[in-house]
Order: C-alpha cells, then sequence, then structure tokens
C-alpha cells in the first residue's frame, strides 16, 4: 500500500479469470491477476507474464514514468495497435509485487 500526498494505491490478489483478446487472437489469459487500486484511476489488472502471449508482442520505444510506480516500458502488436500494454520492470518498493506483470487497457473478465 503507497500514500502520498494524497495519493493512494492498493494491491490485491484476484481470483477472477482476465483475458484478453485482439481480433479474436488470445493475448493473455490468467487466473492470478493483480488488481491494482489507484487514486483517480480506474482498476487495473496485472497478469503474470506467463500468462501473456509475449512472443506476439514487440517492444516499443514508449516508456511513461509515474511518480508513484515508476517507469513504464509498453509492447505493441506488429501491424497492430501501438502501445496495448505496459509493464514496470523496475517498480518502485511500494509496488514491487507488479514486477514482471503485465496491464492491458481492455481486459475480459469471467
Amino acid at each position: 500500500m503507497s500514500a502520498v500526498r494524497g495519493h493512494h494505491i492498493e494491491i490485491k490478489q484476484g481470483t477472477e479469470r482476465v483475458r484478453v483478446r485482439h481480433d479474436g487472437v488470445p493475448l493473455a489469459d490468467s487466473r492470478r491477476p493483480l488488481l491494482l487500486f489507484e487514486t483517480g484511476c480506474p482498476v487495473r489488472y496485472y497478469l503474470p507474464a506467463e500468462d501473456v502471449r509475449t512472443d506476439l508482442l514487440t517492444a516499443s520505444d514508449t516508456h511513461t514514468v509515474c511518480p508513484f510506480k515508476g517507469t513504464a516500458s509498453y509492447w505493441s502488436l506488429p501491424d497492430g495497435p501501438k502501445d496495448i500494454t505496459w509493464a514496470y520492470p523496475e517498480p518502485h518498493a511500494e509496488v514491487a509485487q507488479i514486477k514482471d506483470h503485465f496491464c492491458f487497457y481492455d481486459v475480459e473478465l469471467d
């Protein structure tokens, strides 16, 4: 849990099935999501790298910095959407659980 200057982040272990598809192609399927609750943001589902089809993704040159989580790296689909997923390779200590986890903009919940 992180709380700085009125900003709050909480991470919980989820149990629901989370799937990600693009044009019918499965990109991720996990029953081990981490749910990240952050002030001013929708709940985000961080999926273990083992549950993500990283072989279908290409590293992007996009990087963003979050003062609460660290520097995010992004991945795209070749000939598809740019920056479809992101991860924090070296997250801040307060959110260390999200290391080696990917987050997608759009997910399906079961």
